[in-house]
């Protein structure tokens, strides 16, 4: 991954040999010596914990997302309370709703996200996964102090102040823009980011977050785009870090989560919503507009596009799909009335 060779096995050893992620998931290959025994003794997903995977967010589609969870806790004297209902709807500003005269849509879906509006809600969630971390475990591999991402380095207080919203946003939307990454990678960089942060059992901390969240972008793009950003491109939008470091944040990465980078559709529209539940707690509720006679045609071109896709797989499957009334030709509508 990248224009260096590098090999998907355990942090420490030497690697010499190139094996990829693609689009479709998963590791083509490991050819170096050693690699598949190694790789033979892992876990696969299948053969995990029934309790384990109800457990897992990023697996089971009814397990809420710990953003989620910890978005819903507000720390104050150093105690954990719950914000009730009558705080968030204090600062709740009055929202158009839709009535039989006029409907309000965004241009926001599950299937097209509004990239700018999906990055900030990401953005959001990193920011409570730092600030309300329960302790502050961490790995060398994410640490900035041993891997900084300026050749300036990182001042002495670096893993003691947490980072404000607007400066993860800036973070995460600097990356997405110059890679030209979709609002739908940014959910599956969210969803490898708590995968990671459950199977690894660590936290997101002030000192460790960035490389974190880059890991699982890097991870993302290759595997949502089929042709996807390389290692050494990052290095062009990040200019002081080197395309080994990529290669063995992004190698120890796939360790951490067993090389389990499936993201099930039902798993990714949770975390969807869970994004717009986030957005409406915290004002950041994506801006609706009056739906109109041309945008309700387009959608409903759309549809029809949708439908006939669909419609088409379902004919390659062998399965038979019924024509509704609105599918039928007006002169196929046409019957002999048979007087008596």
């Amino acid at each position: 991954m990248g224009n260096k060779h590098s090999c998907c096995v355990y942090p420490g050893r030497h690697s010499s040999r190139s094996s990829t992620t693609k689009g479709g998931g998963g590791v083509e290959g490991c050819v170096e010596e050693g690699c598949e025994e190694q790789l033979s003794n892992l876990q696969h997903i299948s053969e995990r914990e029934p309790d384990d995977l109800d457990q897992d967010p990023s697996l089971h589609p009814s397990a809420g997302p710990l953003f989620l969870i910890k978005s819903k806790t507000v720390i104050e004297n150093g105690l954990v309370r719950r914000r009730s209902r009558s705080h968030l709807d204090e600062s709740r500003t009055l929202k158009k709703s839709s009535s039989c005269s006029t409907i309000y849509l965004d241009d926001s879906t599950v299937s097209q996200p509004n990239l700018k509006n999906t990055i900030k809600c990401v953005a959001l969630a990193i920011y409570y996964h730092i600030r309300h971390r329960t302790a502050s475990r961490t790995l060398d591999i994410f640490d900035e102090k041993l891997h900084p991402l300026t050749k300036d380095g990182v001042p002495p207080d670096y893993d003691r102040y947490n980072p404000e919203h607007r400066h993860i946003y800036k973070f995460v939307r600097t990356l997405f823009n110059a890679a030209q990454l979709t609002a739908e990678c940014a959910i599956i960089t969210l969803v490898y980011l708590e995968r990671l942060l459950t199977y690894a059992d660590i936290d997101m901390t002030p000192g460790t977050w960035k490389r974190i969240v880059l890991g699982a972008i890097i991870l993302a793009s290759k595997v949502w785009d089929d042709q996807a950003v390389w290692n050494v491109d990052y290095c062009q939008i990040l200019k002081d870090i080197s395309v080994d470091d990529m290669n063995e944040l992004e190698r120890q990465y796939l360790v951490m989560i067993q090389f389990n980078i499936n993201v099930p559709s039902s798993v990714y529209a949770k975390y969807y919503f869970s994004l717009r539940t986030l957005a409406e707690a915290n004002d950041l509720t994506f801006p609706a507009e009056t739906l109109s006679k041309e945008r309700a045609q387009k959608l409903e071109a759309m549809s029809r596009i949708c439908e006939d896709k669909y419609a088409a797989q379902m004919g390659r499957n062998g399965h038979k799909k019924w024509s509704s009334l609105d599918n039928i030709n007006a002169a196929s509508r046409r019957s002999v009335a048979i007087l008596s």
